[in-house]
Order: structure tokens, then sequence, then C-alpha cells
């Protein structure tokens, strides 16, 4: 696992859709509140990549 990045910040969430820091953040934290609310620890600024990928386009990363 050498080069795979776990979390996304949220400037990698602006630059893969294309949008403003800003909103980057608002969704970065809305998907953070979703993951505490299911019991799950976050880190402000950043989620899970496999998160993203399950949220933003329906299916689920491994890692292998």
């Amino acid at each position: 696992m050498a080069n795979y990045r776990y979390m996304m910040s949220a400037d990698d969430v602006a630059r893969e859709l294309n949008c403003s820091k800003s909103h980057a953040y608002k969704l970065v934290k809305s998907m953070n509140e979703e993951l505490a609310s299911q019991g799950y620890i976050t880190m402000a600024g950043r989620i899970p990549r496999a998160y993203w990928a399950k949220k933003m386009y329906g299916y689920e990363l491994s890692v292998g």
C-alpha cells in the first residue's frame, strides 16, 4: 500500500468535481456528519476515498 492515499482532502474533492474549495468543504462536512452519525470517527476537511466513491459513483473501492 505504498502509494495509496486512504483519505481525500477537500482540495482533492474540489479538483475531482471542478468546483470551488468552499463548496468542496461543505460536501466533505456533510459526508463527515453522515459518517459520524453512523458511529465512525472523522477528520475535519477529509473523507475516506472509499466513502467518496460509494457516495459519488455508487461503487465500492477495494484495496489489494
